[in-house]
């Protein structure tokens, strides 16, 4: 099974945002989409998601940014994983045209079993596990430079 990319942004993301002290460092995001590499565009979506999962907080304007929530930090990575990928089947069985095996095919049951085995794998799991070290320190050696406040000097 392959993630989807949007998938593999939000949970750099998300470990990024772990990492940082939540006052003194809530990063806009773009300065996130910088460190870990993304491009602006998909950041902001992805973002956008995040925050309606309950997994990221993003505040608006002069000493704004973005934090990662408490459920963001300590809940399941399989629930966040099943919520970002969905729980739906592995192959196209359905597709056009649709496979000529979907009704008697064992296979689909079998892939839709060994996905749930892969999220189960990751339920015990949070963010905060995957920013220990060697990671975390890592992840923080990503960090654009300092947000400057004002006009720039001249």
């Amino acid at each position: 099974m392959r993630l989807t990319k949007s998938t593999d942004i939000a949970l750099r993301i998300a470990m990024r945002l772990a990492v940082l002290d939540d006052e003194a460092e809530a990063p806009a995001t773009r300065e996130v989409a910088e460190a870990v590499a993304v491009p602006y565009t998909h950041a902001a979506k992805v973002v956008s998601r995040l925050q309606r999962l309950g997994v990221v907080e993003a505040r608006r304007g002069r000493g704004g940014g973005l934090t990662l929530t408490h459920a963001g930090r300590t809940g399941s990575l399989g629930r966040l994983l099943r919520e970002l990928e969905g729980v739906g089947d592995v192959v196209g069985c359905e597709d056009e045209p649709p496979c000529p095996l979907r009704s008697a095919c064992r296979l689909r049951s079998a892939l839709r079993t060994a996905q749930e085995a892969f999220f189960a794998s990751l339920d015990p799991l949070t963010i905060d596990d995957l920013v220990g070290p060697p990671t975390g320190p890592v992840l923080l050696s990503l960090s654009p430079g300092p947000r400057v406040e004002g006009p720039p000097a001249g």
